[in-house]
């Protein structure tokens, strides 16, 4: 009989606390004792996992905007990563933790390109898998993942077509063009289990023989085929939603390694998918816009459901940050004409993404596309910035929770404005953009605050020292 595999996959991510204007974080006094929140989790749960090498044992990806914090704001942790992929740990994630299934196409290709460039600049090796923002699917997404050379991610089981799938084997997606790509469907009970039971991981080796033994061996699967276990949860989970859980994934990450009385292996997802026992995979089909933790679909980000109390601003905030995209990218259009011929601007920011994770320095990028004799680099540059900013303007965190009056939307709105009043700048014929942004945010209120788009922005702009428009 096979051994069975147990995959412990944690989500490394927080949201960019960067002010786009100064390059900073600023500090945050509700995160006391540490300066913002970034650094107080790094401290209570990136740092510690780290030390303890969980992240060596363990299935994992980091968001970009995260590792890019990491690399000065805590290296202990960043170390940790770098160190504990061992060139099958660490999976992928597009570089926003932006709703992909919501995104135009241009961006969501942007978005993945940007997150492969990132990690492959990191950790010395291309991704084989991606972990998608919120778990949000669609086929254009896996056809344009697939496309990229990916070949794997993590699903939901509610993800998928049959709701009574059997979730310890992975499955194959077709797609169009001949591709297709392996989806590794994780354990809902168990994974709930661990982030919302904390008498569930009070102990480690009882966890092991109680809850996951049992569940990898409850029926054999035909061919000798090796059960296939994954738990999928929040990274940040382990010390900072649940202090000590580090301790707890510790002892777990061990339990079955080489131990001849446990059922199953500690493994890398990649490596559980490339063992050779499991044989040609069975197909499936997934639930189109469906993400992990909204059973709305992907509607949390964009409209009403029952996830929040009342989120009749987030359309209205959507739609206006759509409108401002439109009008940013109409002007980096026609801001391109004059970089010279055969520039193509699309190509270039996908490409920017060196700039960002510094693989390359901004003047040598702007020789590079546009000839060291151009005129056109201050335009050029600007425009790649307002395009960097204009896409951070869509992570997903700005229209999580119940209220638009929260610090992730504020981020949201800060690098809206950064990005537009670089093109309201640099792009000839646009200097209307903010004041019809502005308009349009004064379409939806706060449920709890009562005050207005239009305000919120402006206070959230002050909160960093810029003038609101037209103050």
């Amino acid at each position: 009989m096979s051994r069975g595999h147990l995959v412990v996959h944690g989500h490394f991510y927080q949201p960019s606390r960067v002010d786009p204007f100064s390059g900073t974080v600023p500090a945050d006094p509700t995160a006391a004792p540490a300066h913002d929140w970034t650094a107080r989790i790094s401290a209570e749960c990136y740092r510690p996992n780290a030390e303890l090498g969980n992240l060596e044992r363990m299935s994992w990806n980091v968001g970009p905007t995260l590792a890019g914090w990491l690399t000065a704001g805590d290296p202990v942790a960043y170390d940790g990563f770098v160190d504990g992929d061992h060139g099958v740990n660490g999976l992928a994630q597009p570089f926003h933790h932006t709703i992909l299934p919501l995104a135009s196409a241009a961006d969501r290709r942007t978005e993945i390109v940007w997150g492969l460039r990132d990690f492959a600049w990191r950790f010395g090796r291309p991704a084989t898998g991606v972990w998608l923002p919120e778990g949000a699917v669609d086929l254009p997404t896996l056809h344009l993942l697939a496309g990229l050379g990916v070949r794997h991610t993590i699903l939901a089981p509610w993800q998928v077509g049959d709701p009574s799938i059997e979730t310890r084997r992975p499955y194959r997606v077709d797609l169009p063009d001949g591709l297709d790509i392996t989806v590794a469907v994780y354990d809902g009970g168990l994974s709930a289990a661990v982030s919302f039971e904390p008498r569930a991981t009070a102990d480690a080796d009882t966890f092991a023989a109680d809850w996951v033994a049992p569940r990898i061996a409850s029926a054999d699967l035909p061919d000798d085929e090796p059960a296939l276990l994954v738990i999928c949860t929040d990274g940040e989970l382990y010390g900072h939603h649940q202090p000590f859980r580090d301790r707890f994934l510790e002892r777990l990450l061990r339990a079955g390694q080489g131990d001849g009385d446990r059922a199953f292996d500690v493994v890398s997802l990649t490596e559980a998918l490339a063992d050779p026992a499991r044989g040609d995979l069975r197909t499936t089909r997934i639930v189109e816009r469906t993400s992990w933790s909204c059973h709305h679909g992907v509607l949390r980000w964009g409209g009403e459901c029952a996830c929040a109390a009342d989120g009749r601003w987030k359309a209205p905030l959507r739609l206006a940050l759509e409108r401002l995209a439109a009008g940013i990218d109409l002007a980096t259009e026609r801001a391109s004409t004059s970089w010279g011929a055969g520039v193509d601007p699309w190509a270039a920011r996908d490409a920017y993404v060196d700039v960002l994770i510094g693989a390359e320095g901004s003047a040598a990028f702007a020789t590079r596309w546009l000839g060291a004799s151009s005129d056109a680099a201050a335009s050029f540059l600007a425009m790649m910035e307002a395009q960097r900013w204009r896409l951070a303007m869509f992570a997903s965190d700005g229209w999580f929770w119940d209220d638009p009056a929260r610090q992730e939307t504020a981020n949201v709105l800060r690098a809206a404005a950064r990005a537009v009043r670089l093109t309201d700048r640099h792009a000839p014929g646009t200097g209307a953009l903010e004041r019809r942004l502005v308009a349009d945010l004064a379409l939806f209120t706060s449920p709890r605050h009562g005050v207005d788009g239009a305000e919120i922005y402006r206070r959230a702009l002050d909160d960093v020292g810029q003038p609101g428009f037209g103050d």
